[in-house]
């Protein structure tokens, strides 16, 4: 194959990727072309990798790009890591001004006010990644690992119906480290299911492989127990700030871990989750943090404390994570990028972005929808839900009406779209105002929204 990494001098994103493309035997000979804006910082990723390569001996081969164009001529596969401007800086405004207006969100990057100006000044960097794409590999897969995930995929796919562009979320990774442990089961022997939008998901099937038993009655019993005692990020900061390695944290066994530190807060952060959980029978696979965006009454019982917390730990977790090329999978990508290959065999990836068109059918046609996928040389195929559980559809309906908006605000320019698309939003309680927050925000992120005049 030939491989396109798109913002790869984020060592993050970068060295990270190319270390899980390293493991591949099945893509060994492929060709990885590396892209960024930032010579500096794509030069420092090329170095490691090509050193990597001489040391192992591993048959890959490395070139950087700052013209994406150049890189992207015939390319099989592009991967998209991107974010615009400086990233911390934005995310503040993008919370706290809309807050100076009275509205109440809990987060600020996904959805809210915050989601819809963090997607406008993202979305048309990446149609203009996707217009490229178009031109040089037309028949390329792309992978997007940016957020907002749905405003993103739904926006280029409505301009570009026919790409093969697929959404990428680690989010999902959470029911292998809660869900075994409910269940007192190997993660092994569970099969499970979740299906809604990114980042506003929750589990509908969930059985024992062994017996073909459904367990989520049993998650239903077990899980208010797990999460009475499990740690929140709360207590992650606290053992951060005392000194405690960030990688550990990262681990599936948090409550020995961080035994001298848990506070006496029960639902570790998950106020929000809790409520969820008990009204609709249903597990979400995020925390407060990033469910509370999309939902008008999280405000009254989310966690803020917990999700301030993890905002500040997430930073430090960036800036203490020291990135390199490692010897284990981390992403899945790699696995479906096997399994794309003739001749391989078929499997069910749990979760992948992709436009609905009825596998959702409570949904917008239009909209794209997180759910698990089947990868074979043939593509990638959704999974659908035609029973989806009403309650929760409801409250991910809520939200579409957004999504839409945005998309049309990116691929035509109007402001009015803007306007409209807060006016639409579930979080937003405050209409007079919202005109003026449009104007600040257009200036004050200029660089990225001056399209929007």
């Amino acid at each position: 194959m030939k491989i396109v990494l798109i913002g790869a001098g984020s060592a993050q994103f970068g060295l990270g990727t190319l270390g899980d493309l390293f493991q591949s035997q099945a893509l060994e000979g492929s060709e990885i072309d590396i892209v960024d804006i930032d010579e500096k910082a794509l030069a420092h990723v090329q170095k490691i990798a090509t050193s990597f390569l001489e040391e192992s001996g591993k048959p890959f081969w490395v070139q950087a790009y700052t013209d994406r164009k150049e890189a992207l001529r015939d390319a099989d596969v592009v991967v998209i890591s991107i974010e615009v401007g400086k990233r911390f800086p934005l995310w503040n405004q993008d919370w706290t001004i809309p807050q100076q207006y009275g509205i109440h969100q809990v987060y600020g990057e996904n959805g809210g006010a915050g989601g819809v100006f963090h997607s406008l000044r993202i979305t048309p960097v990446i149609v203009e990644i996707c217009d490229d794409v178009m031109q040089f590999c037309p028949n390329a897969y792309v992978f997007n690992y940016s957020n907002p995930m749905t405003a993103i995929t739904t926006a280029v796919l409505r301009k570009y119906p026919q790409l093969k562009f697929i959404g990428m979320c680690h989010e999902i990774a959470s029911l292998k480290r809660y869900v075994p442990i409910i269940l007192d089961t190997p993660y092994e022997d569970i099969a499970l299911r979740a299906a809604g939008l990114n980042h506003f998901s929750v589990l509908l099937e969930a059985s024992y492989r062994s017996t073909g038993k459904d367990a989520y009655p049993d998650i239903l019993e077990r899980a208010p127990a797990f999460f009475e005692r499990e740690p929140g990020y709360s207590d992650l900061l606290s053992y951060v700030q005392k000194g405690g390695s960030v990688e550990q944290t990262e681990g599936s066994d948090r409550r020995s871990l961080l035994a001298g530190t848990r506070s006496s807060k029960s639902w570790a952060d998950r106020t929000l989750f809790k409520t969820i959980l008990e009204r609709y029978r249903l597990l979400p696979i995020t925390g407060d943090s990033h469910i509370g965006e999309y939902i008008s009454w999280a405000w009254e019982i989310a966690d803020h404390k917990g999700i301030k917390d993890f905002y500040e730990f997430y930073q430090i977790m960036l800036s203490r994570n020291e990135p390199k090329i490692g010897t284990e999978t981390h992403e899945r990508l790699v696995y479906i990028l096997e399994a794309l290959l003739k001749g391989a065999a078929s499997y069910e990836e749990p979760a992948v972005n992709i436009l609905n068109e009825d596998l959702i059918p409570e949904l917008p046609s239009w909209i794209a929808v997180e759910v698990p996928g089947i990868v074979s040389a043939s593509g990638i195929k959704g999974v659908k839900f035609p029973a989806y559980p009403k309650g929760f559809a409801a409250l991910l309906r809520n939200y579409c009406g957004v999504y839409d908006l945005i998309a049309e605000a990116v691929l035509t320019s109007r402001k009015e779209y803007v306007i409209q698309a807060l006016m639409a939003n579930p979080v937003v309680d405050q209409c007079r105002c919202l005109p003026e927050l449009v104007d600040i925000m257009i200036d004050r992120q200029k660089p990225w929204l001056d399209y929007l005049g």
